[in-house]
């Protein structure tokens, strides 16, 4: 049984596609991989020296806010585990807003508002004490707030949406700083 010369020509290209992905394959590494390709210290191992320094002052939505993206960025960078001799300072600034998205036109309350964290950081290699990385980023979640009756859900949303954006800020920081780590740029 022969088969037509259109299905031929079609298994052959397959047949290419297979063959390229197979060679192309190990090329892969996971971002945050135990190893390089190169046989070298993985990116997880680099992020295990970066110590995290976010100052705020005491009593304040940021020192919270502080203390929720160090833990964010200590367990991404460790994965739970203790962090080796740090390497590297990550110099962490916080701000926070806080908007009334839509109000109620008969009561005048605020329906959904909006939080927002704005960051700069600032990644220092302890070796030479010079800046490698330098960035900004931002963080805008909103949250409702349901009617006079519930007393402690204003309070509890906006807590809720501070740990989100906190959480967000923490990815971003880190998503930075690892690319850092597997390109030096």
């Amino acid at each position: 049984m022969w088969l037509p010369r259109q299905d031929v020509a079609r298994f052959a290209r397959l047949g290419v596609v297979l063959a390229l992905s197979a060679l192309l394959a190990g090329c892969f590494q996971p971002l945050y991989g135990e190893h390089s390709v190169t046989g070298g210290a993985g990116v997880s191992d680099s992020l295990k020296g970066v110590a995290v320094k976010i100052d705020a002052p005491n009593g304040t939505i940021e020192s919270r806010l502080a203390v929720e993206v160090t833990n964010s960025l200590l367990f991404g960078f460790q994965g739970g585990g203790g962090g080796s001799a740090p390497t590297h300072r990550l110099d962490v600034k916080l701000s926070s807003t806080n908007l009334s998205v839509i109000v109620d036109v008969n009561s005048g309350r605020p329906d959904i508002q909006n939080f927002g964290i704005d960051a700069s950081y600032a990644l220092v290699d302890l070796a030479t004490n010079k800046v490698v990385v330098r960035g900004t980023t931002f963080s805008r979640v909103s949250y409702d707030i349901p009617g006079q009756q519930q007393r402690f859900a204003r309070s509890r949303g906006q807590r809720d949406a501070e740990n989100r954006a906190a959480k967000v800020i923490a990815d971003q920081i880190q998503s930075r700083i690892a690319s850092y780590f597997v390109n030096g740029a």
